[in-house]
């Protein structure tokens, strides 16, 4: 039988996952920032955030579940899948792990690229009012616990890694990106952020997230896992 890894092993396969995650996903951002802001340059970045995401949660997966943010951290625990204080080192781990990546991402990338677009943090368009942006985290990060339970978490689940996972968030981001930055993370939201100090509308990308993610893993739990 296969022994267990200590919650330390598993916090600093979070913080690592998250800060691969981060790094891959907000510096693509800004190395498009350089090129070109528009329609292409989305799907580059939808293709980092999915591509850099389903690696890390594979990467993660068998060690610490592969959560590598705190809305999924939350789902798992309204649904009694991780205890409390697991939960709670996850979460320091994921914020960690994610401020780490954007820190990575200031030392490293051009700076006028990086601070045109505050290293990658999401922001809401000016179309979009708090109540919607809040909505559209809310529901795309739903979809994305939906796909985390299904392909993830259920003991039904398809061995595809965190591909399943990764292939949501790219599309996540193709749909919402323009309009919310398509977070669905308060990990990803957080770390550029406080990376850049840029606070703007931060309260967005932890309310809508963890709504979405407790709802998605209830309904999942309760209606379709046996």
């Amino acid at each position: 039988m296969a022994k267990t890894p200590r919650l330390g092993q598993r916090a600093l396969v979070e913080f690592i996952g998250t800060l691969i995650f981060v790094f891959v996903g907000a510096g693509s951002v800004v190395a498009v920032n350089s090129l070109s802001p528009t329609y292409p340059g989305l799907l580059i970045i939808a293709l980092a955030n999915g591509i850099g995401l389903a690696l890390a949660v594979t990467f993660a997966m068998n060690i610490s579940g592969g959560h590598m943010n705190p809305a999924v951290t939350i789902g798992m625990l309204v649904t009694r899948k991780i205890k409390a204080l697991d939960s709670l080192a996850y979460i320091i781990a994921q914020l960690l792990g994610a401020t780490a990546g954007a820190l990575l991402l200031v030392a490293l990338m051009p700076g006028a690229s990086g601070a045109a677009v505050h290293y990658g943090t999401p922001a809401l368009a000016p179309s979009v009012g708090l109540a919607q942006g809040i909505a559209l985290e809310a529901v795309m990060t739903a979809f994305l616990v939906f796909m985390v339970f299904g392909t993830a978490v259920d003991s039904r689940a398809p061995r595809v890694g965190g591909f399943g996972i990764g292939l949501m968030v790219a599309l996540d981001v193709i749909v919402g990106g323009s309009l919310t930055g398509a977070a669905m993370n308060p990990a990803r939201a957080m770390g550029p952020a406080i990376a850049s100090m840029s606070f703007a509308n931060w309260y967005v990308y932890w309310i809508g997230p963890i709504i979405g993610a407790v709802v998605a893993a209830l309904v999942y739990s309760y209606c379709v896992q046996d």
